[in-house]
């Protein structure tokens, strides 16, 4: 019993700053994401040896993680590659960028999956790479 005492403040001690944590991102309001005034650019083209390579940055897109944009090069009608342009300083996103890259080259399209741990931004990228699509044409 006399164990029981000096444990039991001990516990409830430590669990005092996990009760009081809060994440330096909260603003107190419900996760959305909206999209920034920026519209898709203008698609800019390439040829060389006969091929056509166009190169479409879509929509910044701000996220409650900060903004995302991507650029995407288009060979004819097939998505070459995909740059981000911008993307929140986030251990989860530098993670899910290559995988949501890798997805979109093999889907040739925005229909992906979104990457488990970085919602927010799987949900912008797929919004800012629709927006190089549509403006591609």
């Amino acid at each position: 019993m006399k164990r029981a005492i000096p444990v039991l403040v001990l516990s409830v001690a430590g669990l005092i700053p996990v009760w009081r944590y809060a994440p330096s991102h909260d603003t107190g309001s419900s996760s959305t994401v909206t999209e920034a005034a920026a519209p898709a650019s203008t698609p800019s083209a390439s040829s060389s040896g006969g091929t056509t390579s166009t190169v479409v940055s879509g929509s910044t897109i701000d996220t409650e993680k900060g903004p995302v944009q991507v650029e995407v090069t288009f060979d004819g009608d097939k998505i070459a590659s995909v740059r981000m342009l911008q993307q929140p300083n986030h251990p989860q996103t530098t993670a899910a960028v290559p995988q949501l890259i890798e997805e979109t080259l093999q889907a040739q399209s925005a229909d992906i999956d979104t990457v488990s741990g970085a919602t927010v931004t799987s949900d912008g990228y797929k919004e800012s790479l629709q927006a190089a699509i549509d403006a591609k044409g």
